[in-house]
């Protein structure tokens, strides 16, 4: 049988779902946080000269029809506009006009975004905010131009230097930086030793022995034992050894102890850390929940969002416009973009509230009692109540903080799986999780608690779960285990 080759056509009937640039764009406003939300509305508004923030304080002097009722709406002329104008045998060019307005929007871009007092109050914030912290390699390059080095040995330690890292520690072995460096290996080891002298101490050690001993060295009144722990018996003393330390050391208990406390006040194990850290970001909830007569009202946090509108000025642009195709196809575009921004915001707003509505009528009891009266709850829960796709629930809660009686919280800190007690009732991982550190908290130092001992004080208040999942818990919350937690 002759198989035939060559290119026919068929025809198909499918149904997919395609997204449009409206929805797209509506999802990504729905998921940005309150000030990433903040940075999108004014790129928004340097990219689209037909979109603006209506100036409240400065009186309307303009002539021309009152449009503030209809601001940020669908103007029910705007496409009659158009046709009479695509009509027109007028035809004069308008690129020059927009060319200067968007020029003039973009040298006055702070009055086309005043926010009044608002934006005065970010202008200093971030006046006062300090600046990024010194680094490390900063820090260190800073005391090197005060030592008295000569061309090849100083640069050989910024080699060293740029090498470290972020906690001060050298990743690369001696025979390894002479090979890179084209040097002795007696060369890289004298640069080596330069920046083992510098601040912090510790800072060029090859390993947590090196870097503590380093420290150890420019330190006066040492005790020996201490010594003795950093050289010898550094595991023992992560796993909690003391009565191994003591009878290898011929000391007592006490002693160990002593010794100890004196490495936790005076060593650090990483050096580098304090340099150069991130400085905590500023957390700005969306939602506010305030208790008010027994009822918990929401409110939608604005965080200086400006109302948006679009511009009156797009009236006369397209009287400039008549006929002249070009022009009225690009005004007809910035203005369906700026509608579908103005719209994206309020949905954001609109979906975000009525979420919040739904956990916050579901968690009443957490947000009253604390967090043992977290109930397991399940996004495709309040998915179901809300009337949308769980997806929608993820995008509403990524990023986003809400302020409550409790303090403030990740929205997704509301979401939780949970375990059904011998009454009947679902307890969620986070009142198991806080019950387990509650006793913890309570145990005996001296003879800390077992994870089956845990096991059994939770099945006494009617929980009952396997002992592999106190672990696992215990874990999650950074406990270390029975062994390591006790006291001597």
């Amino acid at each position: 049988m002759a198989m035939r080759l060559g290119l026919t056509q068929n025809l198909r009937t499918e149904q997919r779902l395609v997204q449009s640039p409206q929805m797209i764009q509506a999802m990504q406003v729905l998921q940005y946080p309150l000030l990433e939300l903040m940075d999108r509305i004014d790129q928004e508004l340097q990219e689209n000269v037909l979109l603006e923030v209506p100036e409240k304080d400065v009186p309307e002097t303009s002539t021309e029809p009152d449009t503030s009722q209809n601001e940020g709406q669908d103007d029910p002329n705007m496409e009659t506009v158009f046709e009479k104008l695509d009509n027109s045998s007028e035809t004069d060019t308008a690129f020059e006009t927009l060319d200067l307005l968007e020029q003039r929007s973009s040298d006055l871009g702070t009055h086309r975004v005043a926010r009044g007092e608002d934006e005065d109050s970010r202008i200093q914030l971030l006046m006062n905010t300090p600046g990024p912290s010194e680094t490390l390699s900063e820090h260190l390059i800073n005391q090197l131009i005060l030592l008295d080095l000569d061309e090849d040995l100083h640069e050989l330690v910024e080699l060293i230097i740029y090498s470290l890292d972020r906690d001060g520690r050298l990743v690369s072995t001696s025979e390894e930086l002479a090979e890179e460096a084209h040097c002795s290996l007696e060369e890289i080891e004298e640069a080596i030793h330069v920046v083992q002298s510098l601040d912090p101490g510790g800072v060029g050690a090859q390993n947590l022995e090196e870097c503590l001993l380093l420290q150890l060295d420019g330190m006066p009144g040492v005790p020996e034992i201490v010594r003795t722990i950093v050289q010898n018996h550094l595991e023992d003393l992560s796993l909690n050894r003391l009565p191994r330390i003591a009878r290898a050391t011929g000391s007592s208990i006490e002693e160990v102890k002593d010794a100890v406390e004196f490495m936790r006040s005076h060593l650090h194990p990483h050096p580098g850390a304090p340099y150069g850290q991130v400085m905590n970001q500023v957390i700005s909830p969306d939602v506010i929940v305030n208790e008010i007569d027994g009822r918990f009202e929401i409110k939608i946090e604005r965080g200086g969002i400006p109302e948006l509108r679009i511009s009156s000025v797009y009236r006369k642009l397209l009287q400039e416009a008549k006929g002249d195709k070009k022009v009225l196809d690009y005004l007809r575009k910035k203005i369906e973009s700026a509608k579908w921004f103005i719209d994206a915001i309020t949905q954001r707003q609109s979906t975000i509230e009525r979420i919040a509505r739904a956990i916050v009528d579901t968690q009443s009891e957490f947000l009253r009692k604390g967090v043992r009266y977290l109930k397991p709850l399940r996004m495709q829960d309040i998915a179901d109540e809300v009337g949308v796709h769980i997806s929608t629930v993820s995008r509403a809660i990524s990023g986003k903080y809400i302020q409550t009686p409790q303090g403030i919280f990740d929205m997704k800190r509301f979401f939780s799986a949970g375990t059904r007690s011998e009454t009947g009732e679902m307890v969620s991982q986070q009142a198991i999780k806080q019950k387990t550190q509650e006793i913890i908290q309570k145990e005996d130092k001296q003879h800390p608690l077992s994870d089956d001992a845990i096991v059994h004080i939770l099945e006494e208040d009617g929980i009952k779960i396997a002992r592999r999942t106190v672990t696992k818990y215990r874990k999650s919350l950074g406990i270390p285990s029975s062994t390591q937690r006790r006291s001597y």
